[in-house]
């Protein structure tokens, strides 16, 4: 299937944070490092994954922000770090886009809204979207991809998924595996 993608050095990788990057707490939120834990494999991972892209940009719902649990600086901190740890194993975030409001909230911004992918493309005019793919954990992940005419690739876990992606594999590793 991705072969038919027609897959090259030109195309950007959106991910979620939770559940995809790292560990996701159900029910909870990742509020500093001491929380934050690598989903297994994706240090080894990221680096031969992220190769395979000209753009790697992560977006994520952050209600935590809203409220008022975490601030808008800490969550960038605890981004930093993320983003140090993938640097030492090779592997680059080109940017994190942070929707912080919360869920009943009417914003543009919170996924499966296009907002965090239309600032991804102004920030890099070269992202096209029909050569982009979307990977996360949830319906919204899925249909934020969707929105925007992304590729969509789930990580199944035990978030109950509705939406139909383009792929469904286990994990960043598997697939990364499947991209060669």
């Amino acid at each position: 299937m991705i072969k038919d993608w027609n897959l090259d050095a030109s195309w950007s990788l959106f991910l979620d944070r939770d559940g995809v990057i790292n560990e996701r707490v159900f029910g909870g939120y990742i509020l500093n490092k001491a929380d934050f834990v690598f989903k297994e494999g994706v240090l080894e991972t990221a680096s031969k994954l992220f190769v395979h892209f000209k753009r790697v940009c992560v977006v994520t719902n952050q209600q935590c922000i809203g409220k008022g649990m975490v601030t808008h600086s800490e969550i960038q901190e605890l981004h930093a770090f993320m983003g140090r740890k993938l640097d030492a194993n090779g592997a680059h975030i080109d940017e994190v886009f942070i929707a912080p409001e919360l869920n009943n909230e009417r914003s543009m911004q919170r996924k499966p809204r296009p907002k965090m992918g239309l600032l991804a493309k102004a920030l890099y005019p070269e992202i096209d979207f029909s050569k982009s793919i979307m990977v996360g954990d949830t319906d919204s992940d899925i249909e934020f991809g969707k929105n925007l005419g992304m590729k969509t690739v789930l990580i199944v876990s035990k978030e109950v998924c509705h939406s139909s992606p383009d792929l469904k594999v286990t994990s960043l590793k598997e697939f990364n595996s499947l991209l060669k």
